[in-house]
């Protein structure tokens, strides 16, 4: 008997014994579990918020054309009887394009201009005898309309007679012809196109938003899909109203041509300049969080991360500018900002920010 209380003594030591251990392991653990302030600190990224000079532009799409353009016709129908131009080469303003046969104009002018002489005399006789009242008023009146009559019929077939020969409107480069000598033509017949393009014309369009910001004069630079060169450009005509369809303002602007590397029809990447600010405050896109009512910025304060609703603005490639919410001197966490919640404790390592201007 007194070895089985011996054991029973013993098991009870034991599980007493493995009760205590548990319990003291336990209360290490809980200890050691707790985190330290230091621990629970997120690792963020940041900048400090300096003013800097801002080109608030905007980039637009836009079409060159021809400061003036036309397609050449005859004005009067006939046989093509000469060429005056070669293919893609410059023309002066009133050179000779080509010319008409005239024989038949010319056989009807002289028709035309013996009717005129023989009514001209019929008219003197009639005037003399007016005089020494031999005809009526009425007689002498009709002689003097036929007269009047067969002048203009000359007058006219004169004027035919000179659209025999055409002319070069304006200077420029003539293009591709599409006639020969021997052709007929008539006035729907095109012949070829003749380009002024020592200037060419930018037409575009603004959202209605800017369009008080933009005047007759004002300044623009424009790229094409062929050349990285800048070109400027001058506007020099709006349109007086805004078109409802888009909302949109169109106007045109000019720029010179003078070494021909431009191309009417070709594309146009417009860069208009709205307003330059010399104390924009700029952060970095991904610095934005995009929320119901706009965007939000987390700024460090007192070791800790906070909320801000901003009011931003313009875009350039990789920024942003802001307008309201923040202030020169404020730590703007730039990286690791979307796991954050507002009064989360942070550390920031701080990054230079880029102080050549924006645009």
């Amino acid at each position: 008997m007194k070895f089985k209380y011996v054991i029973y003594i013993l098991l009870a030591v034991g599980l007493g014994s493995l009760i205590m251990y548990r319990i003291d392991a336990n209360a290490t653990i809980g200890k050691t579990s707790k985190p330290s302030p230091e621990a629970t600190k997120t690792n963020v990224r940041g900048i400090v918020l300096t003013p800097r000079k801002f080109d608030d532009n905007i980039s637009l799409s836009g079409t060159l054309e021809a400061n003036e353009q036309i397609e050449i016709r005859s004005e009067v129908s006939g046989i093509v009887k000469g060429i005056n131009f070669q293919e893609g080469s410059k023309v002066g303003q009133g050179q000779v394009l080509f010319r008409v046969d005239d024989v038949e104009l010319q056989a009807q002018l002289s028709k035309a201009k013996t009717a005129e002489k023989l009514a001209s005399e019929n008219e003197r006789r009639a005037k003399l005898l007016l005089e020494k009242q031999a005809i009526s008023q009425e007689e002498y009146d009709i002689a003097s309309a036929d007269f009047k009559s067969a002048n203009a019929e000359t007058s006219l077939i004169s004027a035919q007679l000179s659209k025999t020969v055409i002319r070069a409107p304006f200077s420029g480069t003539i293009g591709l012809r599409s006639i020969s000598v021997g052709t007929y033509v008539t006035p729907t017949t095109p012949v070829a196109k003749l380009v002024n393009t020592s200037k060419l014309k930018i037409t575009f369009s603004i959202p209605e938003k800017y369009a008080s910001q933009i005047r007759e004069g004002s300044n623009l630079t424009f790229k094409t899909s062929d050349s990285a060169k800048d070109y400027t450009a001058t506007i020099y005509a709006i349109e007086p109203e805004v078109e409802i369809a888009t909302r949109t303002l169109r106007m045109r602007a000019i720029a010179d041509n003078l070494d021909g590397t431009l191309y009417p029809g070709a594309y146009a990447n417009v860069v208009l300049p709205l307003q330059t600010v010399e104390d924009a405050l700029l952060v970095p896109s991904e610095a934005l969080i995009p929320v119901q009512n706009g965007k939000k910025i987390f700024v460090a304060e007192n070791g800790k991360a906070k909320e801000v609703d901003v009011e931003i603005g313009a875009r350039t490639g990789s920024e942003v500018r802001v307008l309201n919410g923040l202030h020169v001197g404020d730590t703007v966490l730039t990286y690791g900002v979307m796991a954050l919640k507002n009064g989360a404790p942070v550390t920031v390592e701080l990054e230079e920010q880029e102080l050549n201007p924006a645009e």
